[in-house]
C-alpha cells in the first residue's frame, strides 16, 4: 500500500442534500463536520505509508472512521458497513453516496500503522486543535486526572493453569511452524497432557498432587527447550514469540536443583514489574488495588472542568498494572506544556499528589497539584503523645533540629534514600537522649551507644511544601476548590460504561495504548456534540437515603 495524498474537499452536494432531509434535527457525525470542518488531511498520514504500491484508501478518512467506530462501539465489519449504508457517516467523510468504502480488513491495517508511527495521539490532538479554533478548549483554569484498571483482553488464569498454558502455547506454535519436526520428537503421552486447554482438563485438588503437576509441567517444559536448542532443531523455532515467552516463564518459575526441576519460592520469583501472568499478553501484569486483584493495565484520563466549556479529555496515558499514579505526573504536564494546555490548578487524588510532585509542578510548570499529601505513618505519628516530626522545630539556615525538650541535632548530613529521592538525615547525641524523661515518645532505640533520636527529612522545598499542604486541607477554601475533583470519577464511570474503557479490544500494551486514545477521542466528539445541543452535564447522583442527611 502507498500513499497519495488528495484534498477531500467539501462534502457532495447530492450527500448533503439526502443526509440533512434524513437527519433534520442533525446527528453526531454531521455536527462534527460542520462545527469542526475538515479534522484530518492525507498528508498527516505520510510517514505511515511508503511511496510505491497499490494506493491505499485515504488515512484521513479511515482516522474518522477508527473514531467513531469508538464513539459508538463498533467492530471493524460493523464500522465499515457503516461508511457503505449510513448517510451521516458519509457526510462525515464527505463520501458520495454510492461510494462502496472497503473491507473491514483495512481498519486492522490502519490501526497497526498508527501503532507503528505511534500516531494514535495525533488523532486526539488534531481534535482538541480543532476545539481550541473554535474556543472551546485554552490553557489555564482547572484539569483533573484520575486512573483506573484495565482488564487484559486474554483470560484471567491462577498460577498452575498459566504454566501448563504457556507449555501448551509453545508447543501450538511449534507444531504451526513445523509440525514434521515436532511429530518426530514429542513424546507420545503430551498429546493427552497439553492438548486441549488446562482448565477444561480435570485439574488435581490436593496440594501434593498440584505440586508434582507442577514439577511436572517444569520438566516436560525444560525438555522443550533443550530440544529447541539442539543443533538439530530449526533455527526459526527458537524465535517464536510462543518460546521466547516460555523461555521467560521457566525462568522466573522454576530452578534447576540436583537435577530436578522444582518451582521456585514466592520470594525468589522475580517483582510484579517483571513477571509474567498470561502467554497470551506478554505486556499484562498482575496487581491489586483496594483488595482487587487483576491481571492487564492501567488508564490514566487528564479532563479540563471549566462552567463555561465542554469538559474534554486532554491526555489519556496507559500503562502496565503495576506503574504507580505519582510517575505519571510529569508525562502529564510535559505533554500538556508540548501543546499549550497547562491548567492553573491540577486536581488529583493522594496517589499522584507527593511533595516532590508538588515542587516540581510549580517549578517547572508554573502549576498548582492540589491534592491530599498522605500523612506520616511512623509509630510516633499513630501513638498518642508521641513526637512526630512535625513537633520538632527546623533550622535549614543553621542545619541543625530541635526536639520539643529543647535539644539540638549533632549532626546534619545531605543523603539519599532506597529510592534514591535526595534526603537530610539529622541525629540527635545519646547523652542529650538517655536521661530524656520523655525518651519513650521519642524512639524506641535501645542500642547503648546509640540510643539518640534520628530524623530523615525531604528536601527545604519539599518538606515545606508538606507542612503548607496540609495546614491547607483543613481550611473551607481548599475543600471547596478540591470538590470538583470528584468529577473526573463520572468520566472514568461513562468510560467504562458506555465505551468499555476497562477491557481491552487487543493483546498488547502499545494496542491498549491506542485503544484507550481512541476511546478518549471518541468521548470527546461526544461531549462536544452534548456542549453543541445544550444538553446539561449530569449531577451527581444520591440515593434517597443520601439525600436525607443532615446539612453539616
Amino acid at each position: 500500500m502507498s500513499l497519495h495524498v488528495r484534498k477531500i474537499g467539501g462534502v457532495p452536494e447530492e450527500t448533503a442534500r439526502v443526509a440533512r432531509a434524513a437527519f433534520p434535527k442533525g446527528s453526531l457525525a454531521i455536527r462534527i463536520r460542520d462545527e469542526l470542518g475538515e479534522l484530518f488531511s492525507d498528508a498527516d498520514f505520510v510517514g505511515l505509508y511508503p511511496s510505491r504500491g497499490k494506493p491505499a484508501w485515504s488515512p484521513a478518512r479511515l482516522a474518522l472512521v477508527s473514531v467513531m467506530q469508538f464513539a459508538e462501539g463498533l467492530s471493524d465489519r460493523q464500522a465499515a458497513d457503516a461508511v457503505r449504508g449510513r448517510l451521516d457517516w458519509k457526510y462525515l467523510l464527505g463520501l458520495e453516496l454510492a461510494d462502496p468504502g472497503f473491507d473491514h480488513s483495512v481498519l486492522t491495517e490502519f490501526r497497526d500503522r498508527l501503532i507503528a508511527g505511534d500516531a494514535g495521539i495525533k488523532l486526539m490532538d488534531r481534535v482538541l486543535e480543532a476545539a481550541a479554533k473554535h474556543s472551546l478548549l485554552k490553557a489555564g483554569g482547572r484539569a483533573r486526572t484520575d486512573s483506573t484498571i484495565v482488564l487484559s483482553a486474554a483470560r484471567q488464569i491462577n498460577g498452575l493453569v498459566r504454566l501448563g498454558e504457556t507449555l501448551r502455547a509453545a508447543l501450538n506454535s511449534v507444531a504451526a511452524r513445523e509440525p514434521e519436526w515436532l511429530t518426530g520428537w514429542v513424546p507420545p503421552e503430551w498429546f493427552d497432557r497439553y492438548a486441549i486447554r488446562f482448565e477444561d482438563t480435570r485439574l488435581p485438588k490436593g496440594k501434593t498432587k498440584k505440586m508434582e503437576l507442577i514439577e511436572q509441567i517444569g520438566a516436560d517444559g525444560l525438555k522443550l527447550l533443550t530440544a529447541l536448542h539442539a543443533p538439530g532443531a530449526p533455527d526459526s523455532l527458537r524465535q517464536l514469540d510462543r518460546v521466547q515467552s516460555l523461555r521467560q516463564m521457566w525462568i522466573q518459575q522454576y530452578v534447576v536443583d540436583d537435577g530436578l526441576v522444582r518451582r521456585r519460592d514466592l520470594k525468589d520469583r522475580p517483582p510484579g514489574a517483571e513477571r509474567l501472568v498470561t502467554p497470551y499478553d506478554t505486556d499484562a501484569r498482575g496487581s491489586v488495588k483496594r483488595g482487587i486483584f487483576w491481571d492487564g493495565y492501567k488508564v490514566h484520563l487528564t479532563e479540563t472542568c471549566e462552567p463555561d466549556s465542554p469538559n474534554l479529555i486532554t491526555h489519556v496515558a496507559t500503562t502496565d498494572a503495576t506503574v504507580q499514579d505519582v510517575r505519571l505526573v510529569a508525562p502529564i504536564h510535559a505533554h500538556l506544556a508540548e501543546r499549550d494546555l497547562l491548567p492553573d490548578r491540577h486536581l488529583v487524588d493522594a496517589g499522584y499528589a507527593t511533595a516532590r510532585e508538588v515542587v516540581t509542578a510549580r517549578r517547572d510548570y508554573k502549576v498548582n497539584l492540589v491534592g491530599p499529601i498522605l500523612a506520616s505513618t511512623s509509630w510516633q505519628t499513630k501513638d498518642d503523645g508521641g513526637f512526630s516530626q512535625a513537633d520538632f522545630t527546623i533550622d535549614w539556615e543553621n542545619r541543625q533540629v530541635t526536639c520539643p525538650n529543647g535539644a539540638t541535632s549533632s549532626r546534619w548530613a545531605e543523603d539519599r534514600s532506597q529510592e534514591g529521592t535526595a534526603v537530610v538525615r539529622a541525629r540527635f547525641p545519646t547523652a542529650a537522649c538517655r536521661p530524656c524523661k520523655a525518651r519513650e515518645q521519642c524512639t524506641r532505640s535501645n542500642t547503648k551507644w546509640d540510643m539518640g533520636r534520628r530524623i530523615t527529612l525531604r528536601p527545604r522545598a519539599e518538606y515545606e511544601a508538606i507542612q503548607q499542604a496540609r495546614a491547607q486541607e483543613d481550611t473551607h477554601e481548599w475543600k471547596e476548590q478540591y470538590a470538583h475533583r470528584a468529577g473526573v470519577e463520572g468520566t472514568i464511570s461513562q468510560g467504562v460504561r458506555c465505551f468499555g474503557l476497562r477491557r481491552c479490544r487487543y493483546h498488547g500494551l502499545v494496542k491498549a495504548r491506542l485503544q484507550h486514545q481512541l476511546t478518549a477521542t471518541a468521548m470527546n466528539f461526544h461531549r462536544l456534540n452534548a456542549w453543541w445541543t445544550d444538553i446539561p452535564r449530569a449531577r451527581t447522583r444520591a440515593s434517597h437515603l443520601a439525600a436525607l442527611r443532615p446539612a453539616a
